[in-house]
């Protein structure tokens, strides 16, 4: 007779075809049911924040739910760092988890539902009666609302039998958010006024536009009014059209982009939150420039918006092109006048790739990196000052392509179990992962699960330079003592051959050709690739500058 685990089990696998995480205890049960009896393949990771990260970049990778499991207690607090990040990220996902016992806490137990509502998530507990539709509930309300939630299971009632599955009902998501009524009939109009009008139209799109499924229309859009577009870091690749495209709003851009974008005298935001990144600290667009932001938040997200259209960015951008249309309206013609490859210019570095310490400029091996990569690669990336480096040096084809695992919670030491969920999503992509020492060494359980689970068709660049970059360059500027700051030079070429990897140091600009020569052998013949690339700290990234002038104002 099925078990209360086996309810859930078989029900989320109607919705779920992927879990990672840990067995324990408290998921035994569950994780027995779901191997035997569903379809849904398990992928273990070796840490439990590890499989709410592999989950949470499946997700990102391919716009499917995924789960993670831990077993209660220890297992459930290891996982809450990365259950903090997918809640600030808006990622949704289910957090399968075991509980107390429903006749009230063991000496080891601890309050997991008030612990989950004080990082963002919602807890479902099942019970015996109940299982199946708790668990359609919780997948509902993930979805719906774009966040993580944790499906308890009391250790008590997880192996009590509890009759047959029922056919729990399917869960019912909402329509898209159209815009709707008088007052957003005439905001849209009144839009299409202004870019029809506009001499410097720009258009800035996000991870929200993508989700939307609104590519076509930006697309569309773009080409009615003569705009340059740009994206958010987490947008990069939504418009189709790229020869008109800046770049990365923000730090991460080119200098010369964002002075074409400070020269719009329109912007249209579409998807975007607007955060204190993108917006340069309030210096992205100029005081003249009419900001209108088209998103499903309640209201505008920054002080420097003028108009707000709430909807979903697909549905408002091709009102706009009807409206446009019906107005008669010619693109303004200014992208055609702009140099676009120019203005996306970044500094390479020295020629010699060596930074004045002898060590590498991690700027030179980013450029070298970029023209090497396999070009089917989905990049992921762990948090720290190198972030800026493949955002700016390395392309993507889509949004769905690049995902930063960590940076909405200002994480580190997510990247080596993302590739996981990466690998999952995309079986038959590369994966490159983007990472520091510091978050590496913080990540290292799960270096072994990312050898595992991407093979042939996995890469690490470590951007190791012996430091937390991003406290040196803020705090050791400032007069700190940077011993704390200060990691021992560690061998990630040597700790990924202890696992299974290859694993390469990189000092030289020539060190980077095993790249080319590992790419051109077949996926089933090679191994995982780490490069360990020695680059120097002295080399500071323009976006920490930027932070740096932005604080010092303040």
């Amino acid at each position: 007779m099925p078990t209360v685990s086996a309810h859930v089990a078989r029900t989320v696998a109607r919705h779920v075809d992927h879990v990672f995480g840990v067995m324990g205890n408290g998921n035994a049960w569950f994780l027995d049911d779901l191997t035997r009896s569903t379809t849904a393949r398990f992928t273990a990771v070796r840490h439990e924040a590890g499989g709410v990260v592999a989950a949470d970049a499946y997700f990102r990778a391919s716009g499917r739910i995924a789960a993670a499991t831990a077993t209660y207690g220890a297992g459930f607090t290891n996982a809450l760092t990365a259950l903090a990040e997918a809640a600030q990220a808006r990622v949704p996902l289910v957090l399968l988890t075991g509980d107390e016992p429903t006749s009230g806490p063991r000496p080891w137990d601890v309050d997991q539902i008030a612990l989950a509502a004080a990082v963002g998530a919602r807890t479902y507990t099942v019970g015996r009666a109940d299982a199946a539709a708790t668990s359609v509930i919780a997948i509902e309300h993930s979805l719906t609302y774009r966040v993580p939630v944790v499906l308890a299971i009391p250790y008590d009632v997880a192996a009590l039998e509890a009759g047959p599955v029922p056919e729990a009902p399917e869960p019912v998501l909402p329509a898209p958010l159209a815009p709707a009524g008088p007052f957003d009939a005439a905001a849209i109009t009144d839009l299409a006024r202004h870019l029809a009008d506009a001499e410097r139209p720009v258009l800035l799109a996000g991870r929200g536009a993508w989700l939307a499924g609104a590519g076509e229309a930006l697309g569309e859009l773009a080409e009615a009014t003569g705009a340059l577009t740009a994206t958010t870091a987490l947008g990069r690749g939504v418009f189709p059209d790229g020869r008109y495209d800046l770049g990365v709003a923000g730090g991460f851009g080119a200098a010369d982009a964002m002075e074409l974008v400070r020269q719009a005298d329109v912007a249209v935001v579409l998807g975007a939150s607007l955060n204190q990144f993108t917006m340069r600290f309030g210096e992205l667009f100029a005081p003249g420039t009419r900001v209108v932001q088209v998103d499903i938040a309640a209201a505008a997200t920054h002080r420097h918006v003028g108009g707000f259209i709430r909807g979903d960015a697909a549905l408002v951008a091709r009102a706009l092109v009807d409206e446009l249309r019906a107005q008669g309206a010619r693109p303004s013609g200014w992208r055609e006048t702009v140099d676009v490859a120019a203005a996306r210019r970044y500094d390479t570095g020295p020629d010699d790739g060596l930074a004045p310490d002898g060590r590498l400029d991690p700027r030179a091996v980013a450029h070298r990196l970029a023209g090497t990569l396999p070009r089917d690669r989905v990049v992921v990336s762990d948090g720290g000052h190198f972030i800026g480096w493949a955002n700016m040096y390395w392309p993507v084809a889509s949004p769905d392509r690049m995902m930063m695992v960590g940076t909405a919670y200002q994480s580190i030491g997510l990247g080596f179990p993302s590739v996981a969920g990466a690998a999952a999503a995309r079986p038959d992509d590369a994966v490159v992962l983007t990472t520091g020492d510091g978050g590496g060494l913080m990540a290292l359980a799960d270096l072994e699960t990312a050898v595992r689970t991407a093979g042939g068709r996995g890469l690490a660049v470590v951007w190791n330079d012996a430091a937390y970059g991003a406290e040196v360059h803020v705090y050791g500027r400032q007069g700190l003592a940077e011993e704390p700051m200060l990691i021992p030079e560690t061998d990630f070429a040597a700790l990924a051959t202890a696992v299974g990897a290859e694993g390469v140091v990189v000092r030289t600009l020539g060190d980077l050709d095993r790249l080319a020569a590992w790419s051109a052998e077949p996926v089933d013949r090679r191994r995982f690739l780490v490069l360990d690339c020695r680059v120097s700290g002295s080399v500071v990234a323009p976006y920490q500058e930027e932070i740096l002038r932005a604080n010092r104002t303040r």
